[in-house]
């Protein structure tokens, strides 16, 4: 037994200083003057890329299917000087993704960096989704990222340089209740990004697959609900605005910068995150069982739920808890940050 537990200290010591030694001396590439395009890049983490991706350097170009909100956004941005180019695309069409990205090109002459990152977030029991839940999940999150990959990928063969950047979640590693049309999605979007990663390396195009877990981005007021909508609402904004259970969309970015920055492959961003994705991968029997205790007895039924689907704000109206409120304080300050409240 002594013998045993030298071997695991000694290959603990092992793994911490070769973390220390690769923290130290990894070598970190500057951006300054490439170019960056980002999806959903008018709110929420896309903003925060934006602004953190010009604080180094680089020149912008986002991209949401709302016309005021990219307003704001080039606003924001220009205010701390950013290089920003901005174009109303909804990645759900082809034809639009494909003319942002070669227009991006043309317009700088370059493209360094895609980050595909616009999604929608629908929450509710399966038995209120319908199948335009599912094809809708699909049609932003896994096709608007390969369509926004695909577009870039010729250029970057040519040039035989590039980063491509996809923005997935823990639910594409854990298919997590009253979430399914957007784990499936997030779930294909994985399979996409870590394929393209093996693919594209001979080629000397990187790819990055980022695996959020929570975060405090203020999205939950723009997420839909269905089934008990103020109840869905709850749990979800609880979860999305607590400390410690949701990462500091800052916080987040600059973890995401960071592994463009050294050529990581492979990044996921909360330690609640990291823990459940490793339980999942080593006890997946005993983890499908906790998630059906959580859908059973923590999460808000089916029954007298809607079909339809209200966005968070209205969800709130709904639920019109005083409480709720004070305990997502630090989710609305991040939605008046994000750019999250219209």
């Amino acid at each position: 037994m002594r013998g045993s537990t030298g071997i695991a200290l000694g290959a603990a010591a092992a793994l911490g200083a070769w973390q220390l030694r690769k923290a130290l001396f990894v070598q970190k590439e500057d951006l300054t003057g490439q170019v960056a395009l980002i999806t959903g890049g008018s709110r929420g983490l896309g903003l925060q890329l934006a602004r953190d991706l010009a604080a180094q350097g680089c020149r912008l170009a986002i991209c949401a299917r709302d016309a005021d909100e990219l307003e704001r956004a080039r606003v924001d941005l220009e205010g701390r000087g950013a290089c920003v180019w901005t174009v109303q695309c909804d990645v759900t069409r082809r034809d639009e993704v494909e003319r942002f990205v070669l227009g991006t090109i043309q317009r700088y002459g370059s493209l360094d960096i895609v980050v595909a990152n616009a999604g929608i977030i629908r929450v509710g029991p399966v038995e209120t989704m319908r199948i335009d839940d599912f094809q809708e999940a699909m049609d932003v999150m896994f096709w608007g990222v390969f369509y926004t990959l695909w577009a870039a990928l010729p250029y970057m063969h040519q040039r035989r340089s590039g980063r491509l950047v996809t923005i997935t979640s823990i639910g594409g590693k854990i298919s997590v209740p009253h979430l399914l049309p957007y784990s499936c999605a997030k779930f294909a979007a994985v399979a996409l990004s870590e394929g393209l990663a093996s693919e594209l390396a001979p080629h000397g195009i990187r790819v990055l697959t980022v695996i959020p877990g929570l975060m405090r981005t203020g999205s939950h007021l723009n997420a839909e609900f269905k089934g008990r909508q103020d109840l869905e609402f709850a749990w979800f904004g609880l979860g999305a605005s607590l400390p410690g259970i949701s990462m500091d969309v800052e916080r987040a970015s600059g973890q995401i910068v960071h592994a463009i920055r050294t050529g990581e492959s492979h990044r996921i961003l909360t330690a609640s995150a990291q823990f459940a994705a490793r339980f999942h991968g080593a006890f997946p029997r005993l983890s499908a069982a906790v998630l059906k205790l959580v859908n059973r007895f923590v999460l808000p039924g089916a029954n007298g739920g809607s079909h339809d689907h209200v966005r968070g704000f209205e969800a709130e109206r709904q639920l019109d808890s005083a409480l709720h409120r004070t305990l997502t304080s630090m989710g609305r300050s991040a939605a008046e940050r994000m750019n999250e409240i219209s």
